[in-house]
């Protein structure tokens, strides 16, 4: 399983900053993480970045037992 980490608001819409996830791409953890955390979740996700293991990926990435899944949601300040 892959552990998937979550920051600002994907860490707040679900409650957790990090979850193991089964999946055998990025896709995969990803779809999981919305079944699990709710449409709030989804709508954060699709405009967001997501890391695998600090580099950037796309959904088809392939994803191993002790790799890093990461979601970065834009964030403003000011």
């Amino acid at each position: 399983m892959a552990t998937l980490r979550l920051f600002a608001q994907a860490r707040e819409s679900a409650g957790t900053g990090s979850v193991e996830v089964s999946g055998e791409t990025v896709g995969d953890v990803l779809d999981e993480a919305v079944h699990r955390f709710g449409e709030p979740f989804a709508q954060i996700l699709a405009s967001s970045k997501v890391w695998l293991n600090g580099d950037m990926a796309d959904r088809a990435s392939s994803v191993g037992e002790r790799d890093e899944v990461a979601v970065l949601p834009p964030v403003s300040g000011g």
